[in-house]
């Protein structure tokens, strides 16, 4: 039988936050239809679920074409993609929702998600077990500087990283190539040092590897690589842990 050989760390490893470290935004779909509940009133005859269900289609493509800027104004995105699942509704013959309650789904949305966000189980010792190793760690992280400087704080990373580097702060994001690089200069490292860990396949798995960068995609939930995916991570795990030695 071949056993299966374990890499041994690198010098260097560049860490997703968000649904890597923390549970943060994956299964949109759970948290649009528990939200749409709380307002089954205000949508009657409409059931909350077709509601949540127009929304989160309109988001998908939303996000699927959206400019990087919009990552710096999540809240106004969100009234943006509700209002459109709205107007979704309404073309299909449906009841006209009015603008300022989908602006009050949207909101609701937003604080469930930051009320909702948590360590998963084992990230912060898999994070600490690295460091005792010596590997150097950057936080490389998309989005507003404001947001993600709090979950940072919040969440009790500014001491675990050498380097921190957030979209919002910085002026640049994944997948751009100067995020790693500059991630990888800051650290004093090669791609050849380097593993990049994440949940996102083009932010932490197609420009990595192009960069030559072993990149380690990072599927929480278990659901395997969408049907039809051409990319090919160099590993597949499903929580930080795994990659603690022994």
């Amino acid at each position: 039988m071949a056993m299966s050989v374990i890499k041994p760390l690198p010098r260097a490893m560049l860490i997703d936050m968000d649904d890597t470290i923390l549970s943060a935004y994956g299964r949109p779909e759970i948290a649009w239809n528990t939200i749409a509940e709380e307002f089954a009133e205000e949508f009657a005859p409409l059931p909350p679920a077709q509601v949540a269900t127009a929304v989160l289609a309109y988001a998908r493509n939303f996000w699927a074409n959206a400019e990087a800027a919009w990552r710096m104004k999540l809240g106004e995105a969100r009234r943006l993609t509700v209002r459109g699942g709205f107007a979704t509704l309404a073309a299909q013959g449906h009841r006209a929702l009015p603008d300022d309650l989908a602006d009050r789904l949207a909101d609701r949305f937003t604080t469930y998600r930051e009320e909702a966000i948590f360590v998963f189980p084992g990230a912060h010792d898999a994070i600490d077990a690295f460091k005792a190793h010596g590997v150097k760690l950057a936080l490389v992280t998309n989005g507003a500087a404001d947001m993600q400087r709090a979950k940072v704080e919040r969440f009790e990373l500014t001491h675990r990283f050498d380097h921190i580097q957030i979209e919002g702060e910085h002026g640049f994001g994944k997948p751009e190539e100067r995020a790693y690089l500059h991630a990888m200069e800051a650290l004093g490292v090669t791609p050849a040092d380097t593993w990049m860990i994440g949940d996102n396949l083009e932010w932490e798995v197609v420009t990595p590897q192009r960069l030559g960068i072993y990149a380690i995609w990072l599927d929480a939930h278990g659901e395997g690589l969408p049907e039809g995916s051409t990319v090919k991570p160099d590993r597949i795990i499903r929580s930080l842990t795994e990659l603690v030695p022994g």
